[in-house]
């Protein structure tokens, strides 16, 4: 009986490559750890610029190093100019010398730039030095294609007092007089459900999610806006990316587990189990 002639094999296409610039969680719940998970389960290759290393678990941050702005430098040219990238997200940048290094880098960028403008941990530990706060103004914010500040993070860099859902279109115009093309104005921390306002400033979508009952939210909004990036390198506008994020990461509030002693982590891999 004739048989059929084997299929040539098929050679892999490497899926869509997004960038973390941020800082290392040794608990694995949030920066780093937490953006190269969400993207394994958004079906993206992540890679990764290490701004610093902290020394972190579920009770807190017991110390924070940042890197020198050279060393930065060299690990995102090392993956820019060869693998090239589809989306890049910051998270933590410790310093202003390393805003104003990464938002230099940034501005040759073609691909979209999800800025998450990290100041506190979730257990409250400042993340970003104060005199870097004009730099994230000035530099970063501007080349941001999404930036996704949380309530805290609003007040820091606006001085808009956000307390109730009225006040978040307030805070996104605040946002977004310092140049980036959507502000993503996360209100998890007010009351009843959790709702966000992302806004370009003409157009409005507003994302409501069921508060779930979980303290185990470590890593939420690193997760967030890891998810927006790879949505966007994935191909999707900034509308269905931050939707697509938000229902992800809403899930993987759902799930967060106990971890130590303290605040437990999302859970990045909610889909598979």
């Amino acid at each position: 009986m004739a048989t059929s002639p084997a299929s040539p094999p098929r050679t892999p296409v490497a899926p869509p490559r997004v960038l973390t610039v941020a800082g290392s969680d040794s608990g694995g719940g949030a920066g780093i750890q937490a953006d190269l998970k969400a993207m394994l389960a958004l079906g993206v290759h992540g890679m990764s610029v290490i701004t610093a290393v902290t020394a972190q678990n579920s009770l807190g941050v017991n110390g924070a190093w940042e890197l020198p702005a050279e060393a930065v430098r060299a690990q995102f040219r090392s993956v820019v100019d060869d693998i090239g990238v589809q989306a890049v997200k910051t998270g933590m940048l410790a310093s202003a010398e390393l805003v104003d290094t990464v938002a230099g880098l940034l501005v040759d960028v073609s691909a979209p730039v999800v800025v998450d403008p990290v100041g506190v941990s979730k257990h409250g530990d400042a993340l970003l030095a104060t005199e870097a706060l004009d730099t994230v103004r000035t530099r970063l914010l501007p080349v941001a294609t999404v930036a996704t500040p949380n309530l805290d993070e609003v007040a820091q860099l606006t001085g808009v007092e956000v307390a109730a859902e009225r006040d978040l279109r307030r805070a996104a115009d605040a946002i977004l007089e310092f140049g980036p093309r959507w502000a993503l104005i996360k209100g998890g921390h007010l009351e009843g459900d959790a709702v966000d306002l992302l806004t370009d400033g003409t157009e409005e979508h507003w994302l409501r999610a069921a508060r779930h009952d979980n303290r185990h939210t470590h890593g939420t909004g690193c997760t967030l806006a890891g998810a927006i990036a790879s949505y966007l390198a994935l191909g999707a506008d900034v509308p269905r990316a931050v939707t697509a994020a938000k229902e992800y990461v809403t899930g993987a509030i759902a799930a967060g587990f106990p971890l130590g002693r303290g605040i437990g982590p999302v859970d990045h891999g909610w889909r598979w189990r």
